[in-house]
């Protein structure tokens, strides 16, 4: 899919309870460096100043989304784990995939990560696969 062709949707309003997230960017991705289009929010919750985390929402069935970045990505600062948070922010970003007509949606963490297994079966993920992250990929260069 070119630039050209791509079109970001209204979120509208992601909300869960105290948790709502917040789109603070998109970017349309760049061809050349197999980057796809993405959302980003800040995951806040009421009566706390600032952000406790992030979702991000990529749009695009690349190899490199389905089998090591994800269509979602997450974080929660460590004062703010342990609540659901990323669980709930990912339920939150489903129907805007679905909207893309990103079917299945991906999420991928590193296999030690038991809290990010964890946030995943949550979400309502289920377990397909442990794959070997390649040498050159953005994902092996940052340690994965």
């Amino acid at each position: 899919m070119s630039q050209d062709e791509f079109t970001f949707l209204e979120v509208g309003d992601l909300v869960d309870g105290e948790l709502y997230l917040v789109l603070v960017d998109t970017s349309l991705g760049d061809n050349e460096k197999g980057h796809v289009p993405a959302y980003s929010f800040e995951m806040r919750v009421q009566n706390v100043d600032g952000k406790i985390g992030h979702v991000n929402l990529r749009i695009g069935n690349t190899e490199h989304v389905r089998k090591y970045a994800g269509h979602i990505g997450y974080g929660v600062d460590p004062e703010y784990r342990g609540r659901r948070y990323a669980a709930r922010s990912c339920r939150l970003v489903f129907p805007l995939a679905l909207r893309h007509g990103i079917n299945p949606v991906w999420i991928t963490c590193n296999p030690d990560n038991l809290a990010s297994r964890r946030t995943c079966e949550i979400a309502g993920g289920v377990y397909v696969e442990t794959v070997d992250v390649p040498p050159d990929s953005p994902v092996y260069e940052r340690g994965e």
